[in-house]
């Protein structure tokens, strides 16, 4: 190979937090796996492709060395590195290496008179999810200055340190024996110790192991339940607005999906509750308004549950932040008789990508669940559960939960300043903790034109229209979330907001 060539490839396998020599590894692997190089053919000495590189001589010796344990690269003595003969069985070739092999491939002419038709997908599908309502966020939302955004993460607050040790010590003999065979339906046993003994207590719940599953985040868990208990007759509430995916799953299962409308406090207690089957409801921080509940109209709720034989599904996904002294306890402490199924997150407050949820309920939908879980995919990563309870069991969670609280607090703060500076015109509903607010534009403003207008000035927000069930939904509300973008930046975040706000006003008055 010509050295330009090495050097395209090299340029190709940069990544930021990758070494030189994982570069060079991943370089020769996808030359190799692409059919550039070929089983047999031999490779550049490493003084020569260190020439080539730019890089020292060891780095590329070692990688060479690795590639040959790992049986890419076999090393002749006094010849130097050669592809593996053996390397690409089972592997199909792709690029140059595709044309190599289809000439080794038996040719098939189909018959003359037959009529090949494409396969209409279209048709053959019982769900359309990609047509429903739901959160759109763009995927480089990072590259953009002021991403007012929810349940996305602020590097500056991730514990690196913290989780590497966790990771770390995971990795351990002894600890490796524990989480790498497959548990079946089982999770790991210091994870479920950790929540039940550190977690749950925090919201006032008592549970058991067996009334206890981990799942792949608290969307999981919801998915899971809709899934063993609605079918089409199924009587579901839900809050309006409310959580877009929670109503996307239950109105793929039943018909009967019925909105129910928010106050100042949350889900409004009526009798006319006694209608449903089950209730989906988020009294910690009401989603997206991010109001919380009051302890007695959750006692309320809950007396109306067991007068009716109403199932409550409590989406507790922001519970440990609040602003004020402690936080409510949840609506599952007050439940005596299992009426509530209690849906939480470990993960929300230190990165979503882990993806960590859990479900507490009474034993026997545990049970069911865990045989509904295995079906789907078993358990989640293992690795991930234990060095979560390590993460736990070391006291670094409770540490990222004070820094989190401590961070959206002043956050907060700093953004209802601005609002109030810069944009007096709307209206935000004030909440007592959380990682997000509910702003009311003008009447003359629509909020999805403004997130339009505001992107091409470095502002993210989120149109309101997809909370609300109506297929008409109010146009002059946006959720604007703050644990994403540094204190530093909401002040002029919101400047240009604001000023995206009155050319927006200002050009429909004069319509």
């Amino acid at each position: 190979m010509h050295d330009a060539m090495w050097k395209q490839l090299f340029a190709q396998s940069s990544r930021p937090h990758l070494s030189l020599q994982g570069q060079i590894r991943e370089m020769l692997v996808t030359a190799i796996l692409n059919g550039i190089l070929s089983p047999g053919a031999p490779v550049a000495s490493s003084r020569e492709m260190a020439e080539q590189l730019g890089v020292g001589r060891i780095t590329v010796v070692l990688a060479y060395q690795q590639l040959s344990d790992e049986g890419f690269l076999v090393s002749r003595e006094r010849r130097g590195h050669f592809v593996s003969d053996d390397v690409l069985k089972g592997t199909v070739l792709t690029k140059t290496g595709e044309q190599n092999a289809q000439k080794n491939q038996p040719t098939h002419t189909p018959h003359p008179t037959k009529k090949i038709s494409q396969t209409d997908w279209y048709k053959r599908f019982c769900l359309h999810p990609s047509q429903q309502r739901s959160i759109v966020k763009p995927a480089d939302w990072q590259r953009y200055p002021f991403p007012f955004l929810y349940g996305q993460l602020d590097q500056a607050l991730f514990p690196t340190a913290a989780w590497r040790e966790s990771c770390s010590k995971t990795l351990s003999v002894l600890d490796i024996k524990e989480w790498a065979p497959d548990l079946i339906t089982r999770d790991d046993a210091s994870l479920v110790e950790q929540i039940r003994t550190k977690i749950l207590p925090r919201r006032g719940v008592w549970a058991g192991a067996d009334e206890l599953m981990v799942t792949v985040g608290a969307q999981h868990a919801l998915y899971m339940v809709a899934d063993l208990l609605v079918r089409s007759k199924t009587r579901v509430g839900i809050e309006d607005p409310g959580y877009p995916d929670a109503r996307n799953i239950f109105t793929s299962r039943t018909q009967k999906v019925v909105p129910l409308p928010i106050g100042s406090c949350g889900l409004i207690i009526h009798e006319g509750l006694k209608q449903f089957d089950y209730l989906y409801t988020t009294p910690s921080h009401q989603c997206p308004t991010g109001v919380t509940m009051p302890l007695a109209q959750r006692e309320q709720l809950l007396d109306l549950a067991n007068r009716h034989d109403l199932i409550i599904i409590e989406d507790d996904y922001e519970s440990e932040n609040s602003f004020e002294g402690e936080p409510i306890p949840a609506l599952k402490s007050l439940d005596q008789n299992d009426r509530v199924i209690y849906i939480g997150s470990l993960t929300k407050s230190l990165a979503p990508g882990l993806r960590i949820g859990f479900i507490v309920a009474a034993p026997q939908l545990i049970e069911e669940l865990r045989a509904l879980r295995r079906l789907m995919l078993r358990h989640p990563s293992t690795f991930i559960q234990r060095t979560l309870a390590l993460f736990i069991s070391l006291g670094h969670n409770d540490a990222q939960l004070r820094r989190i609280a401590s961070a959206q607090k002043e956050r907060h703060a700093i953004l209802i300043q601005a609002l109030n500076r810069y944009a007096p015109q709307c209206t935000v509903v004030p909440v007592s903790g959380g990682g997000s607010c509910w702003l009311r534009l003008p009447d003359s403003v629509d909020a999805i034109t403004l997130g339009v207008e505001a992107a091409k000035v470095g502002v993210l927000i989120e149109p309101g229209d997809v909370f609300f069930m109506a297929n008409k939904p109010p146009g002059q509300y946006v959720r604007l979330g703050y644990q994403s973008i540094p204190a530093s930046a909401i002040d002029e975040g919101i400047k240009r907001l604001a000023q995206t706000i009155d050319v927006l006003s200002q050009a429909n008055s004069n319509l």
